[in-house]
């Protein structure tokens, strides 16, 4: 049974991973990019195929459908999400499986340069004589979460072909989006219909993570003062030199990914773009308490503001709400049955330490009743007018408006050109 599985999982891994999907956090709709359409499509024509039940597009993009269940029991839910992350090229994918894994270095066919070595990711080692699949070098495999889509299918194929199996009613849920915050759709609880959820989204070989973060989004616009370089002196305001001073500000010693651990919170500017006349920043923050990431949100205003003091023409203000990103507490079991946090390092094999649940997007939540479907740390936008908060729901608090409360502020540095 175990090769028969081995196999399918295998050529749908390969047969998904070379299909582009990815997300762009620019652009609106549900879902953000045409080409995830493809891979939604394709879940609708193959779970239609294998006999799935109630096989629906929704109307914002996700694919849900039901294993019909043959004994009582909560309605389980299955989540994957079709998109993979925008930060690297994700066109003309072209997986290819290393059989028996020797061990050594993995060199790839489109880039000679690069090199996947075990002493760089020990998880390697431990993987020695089983196949290993991986891009060609110049793409993403997108794994995260092809992989997840591949283990669903396999699983609600034999399902379906073995209707005598027990099993209660399981829901299946294919998402988009998730990768830009915006894969949880305030609809989706209720069109999952689920008792509890699992999402597969990685992770170690036997392992339930059940607990995750809080966390917000912000986004921090400066907007300079361009005026030719030739006549510059006095007026120039460089967009650059502000966004830079806000990120030498903001904490370095602490506070941050790799400054904190277990349950500490953190600040992480994940993107910087622009030019002189205007830059962005993207930051994400994350805490296990509403307070903790109140106060995060704070900081990051307090110093917003203390960089626009060191500009005379700068005024400093909030112009636009969106995507709050909540996680609620998630509950399973692990083991012996007795629920324990687990550490998350994404890229490594740390089977002697508890993985990290600050740095895991893996379990849907438990909330009124029903299951999120995916943590609500990515969720979906909505406006949030006058005042802006970076705050989220979190565990049995503030269930009723969890998904409602919080906002990325976008602080713009906007610099007063005297008479203009």
């Amino acid at each position: 049974m175990t090769d028969i599985f081995d196999a399918e999982l295998e050529q749908r891994l390969v047969r998904y991973a070379a299909i582009d999907s990815q997300s762009d956090m620019d652009r609106p709709g549900a879902p953000s990019t045409e080409c995830q359409h493809a891979m939604l499509d394709l879940m609708v024509e193959e779970l239609t195929a294998i006999g799935a039940a109630e096989v629906v597009k929704q109307p914002y993009g996700t694919v849900t459908a039901t294993i019909p269940g043959n004994r009582p029991g909560p309605t389980i839910g299955f989540l994957a999400h079709v998109d993979t992350a925008p930060q690297f090229n994700a066109t003309g994918v072209k997986p290819r499986v290393i059989r028996g894994y020797n061990g050594g270095d993995i060199t790839f066919p489109d880039a000679p340069d690069l090199v996947l070595s075990p002493k760089d990711f020990p998880y390697l080692a431990e993987k020695v004589g089983q196949d290993i699949i991986t891009a060609s070098g110049t793409t993403l495999l997108g794994a995260d979460d092809k992989s997840g889509i591949a283990v669903i299918m396999t699983a609600a194929r034999y399902l379906l072909a073995n209707p005598d199996l027990p099993r209660p009613t399981i829901r299946i849920a294919f998402t988009p989006d998730e990768e830009i915050g915006r894969g949880v759709d305030a609809r989706l609880p209720a069109d999952l219909g689920a008792d509890f959820a699992y999402t597969f989204d990685g992770g170690d070989l036997g392992e339930v993570v059940y607990e995750t973060f809080t966390a917000d989004f912000a986004t921090v616009t400066v907007t300079g003062v361009s005026i030719h370089p030739g006549e510059a002196t006095g007026k120039l305001v460089n967009a650059i030199h502000l966004a830079s001073r806000i990120v030498g500000t903001l904490p370095q010693a602490t506070l941050t990914p790799e400054t904190t651990a277990d349950r500490e919170g953190f600040l992480h500017c994940v993107d910087m773009s622009g030019d002189a006349a205007q830059m962005t920043l993207r930051l994400i923050l994350r805490d296990f308490e509403l307070d903790g990431l109140a106060a995060k949100g704070d900081l990051l205003r307090q110093v917003c503001a203390a960089v626009a003091a060191t500009e005379p023409r700068a005024r400093h203000r909030r112009d636009r709400a969106a995507v709050p990103q909540h996680a609620l507490l998630a509950r399973g079991q692990h083991g012996s049955g007795r629920p324990r946090p687990r550490r998350a390092g994404r890229y490594r094999h740390r089977p002697d330490r508890d993985r990290d649940p600050r740095r895991d997007r893996r379990l849907a939540a438990d909330r009124d009743g029903r299951a999120l479907p995916q943590s609500l740390h990515r969720a979906a936008e909505r406006a949030w007018p006058a005042r802006v908060h970076f705050r989220a729901g979190h565990g049995p608090r503030d269930r009723t408006d969890a998904r409602n409360r919080g906002a990325r502020d976008r602080l713009s540095l906007c610099p007063t050109v005297p008479g203009g």
